[in-house]
Protein backbone atom coordinates (compact mmCIF):
# COMPACT_ATOMS: atom_id res chain seq x y z
CA UNK A 1 0.00 0.00 0.00
CA UNK A 2 1.08 3.58 -1.02
CA UNK A 3 1.59 6.01 1.59
CA UNK A 4 -1.09 8.19 -0.10
CA UNK A 5 -4.35 8.28 -2.23
CA UNK A 6 -5.68 10.64 -3.87
CA UNK A 7 -9.37 9.93 -5.19
CA UNK A 8 -11.99 11.90 -6.08
CA UNK A 9 -15.14 11.09 -3.64
CA UNK A 10 -17.32 11.23 -7.33
CA UNK A 11 -15.51 8.99 -8.90
CA UNK A 12 -16.64 6.14 -6.01
CA UNK A 13 -19.82 3.75 -6.22
CA UNK A 14 -23.70 5.94 -5.45
CA UNK A 15 -23.95 2.76 -2.77
CA UNK A 16 -27.45 4.49 -1.89
CA UNK A 17 -28.32 4.17 -5.67
CA UNK A 18 -31.34 2.25 -6.23
CA UNK A 19 -31.98 2.23 -2.13
CA UNK A 20 -32.99 5.58 -1.46
CA UNK A 21 -34.80 7.28 -3.94
CA UNK A 22 -33.04 11.63 -3.73
CA UNK A 23 -30.22 10.16 -1.82
CA UNK A 24 -26.54 9.50 -2.83
CA UNK A 25 -24.11 8.34 -0.74
CA UNK A 26 -19.89 7.68 -1.72
CA UNK A 27 -18.07 5.90 1.32
CA UNK A 28 -14.56 6.96 0.69
CA UNK A 29 -12.74 5.14 3.57
CA UNK A 30 -12.30 1.95 1.31
CA UNK A 31 -11.52 3.92 -1.97
CA UNK A 32 -8.76 5.38 -0.11
CA UNK A 33 -7.38 2.58 1.59
CA UNK A 34 -7.56 4.19 4.83
CA UNK A 35 -7.26 2.59 8.25
CA UNK A 36 -7.84 5.51 10.64
CA UNK A 37 -10.21 7.81 9.19
CA UNK A 38 -13.42 7.86 6.62
CA UNK A 39 -14.42 10.48 4.51
CA UNK A 40 -17.98 10.72 2.63
CA UNK A 41 -19.88 12.65 0.37
CA UNK A 42 -23.79 12.76 0.65
CA UNK A 43 -25.98 14.51 -1.15
CA UNK A 44 -29.82 15.05 -0.86
CA UNK A 45 -32.53 16.57 -3.74
CA UNK A 46 -34.35 19.24 -2.59
CA UNK A 47 -37.12 18.87 0.20
CA UNK A 48 -35.36 14.82 0.59
CA UNK A 49 -35.60 13.19 3.84
CA UNK A 50 -33.28 9.86 4.72
CA UNK A 51 -35.37 7.24 4.86
CA UNK A 52 -33.68 5.80 8.08
CA UNK A 53 -31.47 7.37 10.82
CA UNK A 54 -28.08 5.50 11.79
CA UNK A 55 -25.71 5.26 14.69
CA UNK A 56 -22.47 3.55 15.39
CA UNK A 57 -21.25 1.97 18.54
CA UNK A 58 -17.47 3.35 18.65
CA UNK A 59 -17.07 5.36 15.80
CA UNK A 60 -17.56 9.54 16.29
CA UNK A 61 -18.74 11.48 13.09
CA UNK A 62 -18.17 15.08 11.97
CA UNK A 63 -20.37 16.51 9.39
CA UNK A 64 -19.84 19.30 7.26
CA UNK A 65 -22.88 20.93 5.67
CA UNK A 66 -20.86 22.42 1.85
CA UNK A 67 -23.35 23.19 0.07
CA UNK A 68 -27.70 23.79 0.57
CA UNK A 69 -29.10 23.50 3.79
CA UNK A 70 -31.82 21.50 5.78
CA UNK A 71 -32.59 20.07 9.13
CA UNK A 72 -30.43 17.24 10.96
CA UNK A 73 -32.13 15.17 14.10
CA UNK A 74 -29.83 13.82 16.57
CA UNK A 75 -31.86 11.66 19.24
CA UNK A 76 -34.75 13.61 19.46
CA UNK A 77 -33.80 16.70 18.77
CA UNK A 78 -34.07 18.81 15.62
CA UNK A 79 -31.73 21.23 14.23
CA UNK A 80 -31.22 23.62 10.94
CA UNK A 81 -28.34 23.84 9.42
CA UNK A 82 -26.18 25.71 6.37
CA UNK A 83 -23.88 25.62 4.74
CA UNK A 84 -20.18 25.62 6.25
CA UNK A 85 -21.58 24.46 9.53
CA UNK A 86 -19.84 21.55 10.96
CA UNK A 87 -21.58 18.88 13.12
CA UNK A 88 -19.71 16.50 15.77
CA UNK A 89 -21.42 13.49 16.78
CA UNK A 90 -20.55 10.87 19.39
CA UNK A 91 -20.98 7.17 18.41
CA UNK A 92 -24.35 6.30 20.14
CA UNK A 93 -26.71 9.38 18.85
CA UNK A 94 -29.03 8.67 16.16
CA UNK A 95 -28.63 10.91 13.40
CA UNK A 96 -30.49 11.63 10.17
CA UNK A 97 -30.29 14.70 7.53
CA UNK A 98 -33.18 16.60 5.67
CA UNK A 99 -32.96 18.17 2.54
CA UNK A 100 -34.21 22.06 2.77
CA UNK A 101 -35.75 23.64 -0.71
CA UNK A 102 -31.89 23.99 -2.13
CA UNK A 103 -30.95 20.45 -1.69
CA UNK A 104 -27.94 19.33 1.04
CA UNK A 105 -24.38 17.89 0.38
CA UNK A 106 -22.64 16.83 2.93
CA UNK A 107 -18.46 15.59 3.72
CA UNK A 108 -18.98 12.95 6.68
CA UNK A 109 -15.24 12.51 8.45
CA UNK A 110 -15.18 9.23 10.60
CA UNK A 111 -12.74 8.27 12.69
CA UNK A 112 -11.08 4.85 13.59
CA UNK A 113 -13.82 1.85 13.89
CA UNK A 114 -14.13 -2.04 13.74
CA UNK A 115 -13.03 -3.50 10.68
CA UNK A 116 -16.31 -5.23 10.55
CA UNK A 117 -18.05 -1.56 10.82
CA UNK A 118 -19.75 -0.53 13.34
CA UNK A 119 -22.80 1.38 12.36
CA UNK A 120 -26.55 0.47 12.77
CA UNK A 121 -29.49 1.33 10.35
CA UNK A 122 -32.47 2.46 12.34
CA UNK A 123 -35.55 2.73 9.45
CA UNK A 124 -38.63 4.97 9.26
CA UNK A 125 -36.81 6.73 12.46
CA UNK A 126 -37.61 10.35 11.48
CA UNK A 127 -41.26 10.37 10.72
CA UNK A 128 -44.00 12.96 10.84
Amino acid sequence: MSNYTIKNLKDIDDVAAGRAPGVEARMGRAAIESEQVGVSYFSYSPNTRAPYGHKHEVQEEAYIVVAGSGRMKLDDDIHDVKQWDVIRVAPTVTRGFEAGPDGLQLIAVGGPRPEEGDGDIVPGWWED
